[in-house]
């Protein structure tokens, strides 16, 4: 039996980018937390698809089969989403000949970007859509410089440094 391992992330393997990427430490950090609290308990129900629907927008698909819009609930707490399911049954287990549909609770954790926002979620035929979209801030978006001829004033000061 062969026992795969995830590799663990650690802060020292962006040493080398520190000259690249300057005031990124707190998001390596953070990136690295990410991975541990994820990479501890990895689930895989139910399964989900994630989908890139344009430049800005994705969509989350979780499959929910079972589960009513009431038994499920989307919660954003410091820049992760979190979607838990979770059926209140009243039928009796003893009438079941055979039970293959699982209507066990379930978390799924989602790490968001902090740019990311939540538009909507539906539920639809066993299917729970999450739309999400990336707005980005007008003090973030690409902007030019204007590079302007230098006033007497600045012309003064670098004249009187000038050897």
């Amino acid at each position: 039996m062969t026992l795969i391992t995830m590799p663990r992330f650690d802060t020292n393997m962006f040493k080398e980018m520190d000259k690249y990427f300057i005031g990124f430490d707190d998001q390596f950090t953070r990136l690295t937390k990410m991975h541990d609290d994820i990479t501890k308990n990895i689930p895989n129900y139910p399964p989900y698809n994630v989908k890139k629907t344009g430049d800005n927008t994705y969509v989350i698909e979780i499959a929910a089969a079972g589960f009513a819009k009431q038994d499920i609930e989307i919660e954003l707490a410091d820049n992760k989403m979190i979607v838990k399911g979770n059926i209140q049954t009243t039928d009796n287990d003893d009438n079941f000949l055979f039970k293959g549909i699982a209507n066990r609770a379930f978390t799924r954790n989602f790490a968001l970007d902090d740019q990311i926002e939540v538009k909507d979620a539906e539920m639809l035929n066993g299917m729970l859509r999450i739309f999400l979209e990336r707005i980005i801030p007008e003090h973030k978006k690409p902007k030019k410089i204007e590079i302007k001829e230098p006033t007497s004033k600045t012309k003064k000061i670098s004249t009187d440094n000038s050897l």
